[in-house]
């Protein structure tokens, strides 16, 4: 997939789940961000480079689909290195709810 379709995926989930009342950015190695401003509802994805982000997850654009595709586990993905998260953890954990679906 790529940054498009990666983005449209990550709303289209998101538009599926409850509100996550949080900023996140996802730091995709050269391919791009997508940030998700989950303050609002529904929740606002673009790929803009925004500052205030709770929570930044750095990912590979391959590793970001096998997670959304359920092919990757998010605590393994952590645990290898596959993805970095700086801010908070727990909005972190709070979106592997949503890739499990």
């Amino acid at each position: 997939m790529d940054l498009a379709e990666l983005t449209e995926e990550l709303r289209k989930r998101a538009g599926q789940n409850v509100k996550l009342g949080y900023k996140v950015k996802f730091q995709l190695e050269d391919d791009g961000i997508i940030f998700w401003d989950g303050t609002e509802h529904p929740p606002a994805i673009d790929n803009e480079d925004k500052a205030d982000a709770t929570t930044t997850i750095r990912i590979s654009a391959e590793n970001l689909e096998k997670l959304m595709a359920g092919g990757l586990d998010p605590t393994l993905a952590y645990m290898t290195g596959k993805l970095k998260v700086e801010g908070s953890m727990g909005v972190a954990l709070k979106l592997t709810s949503m890739f499990a679906d």
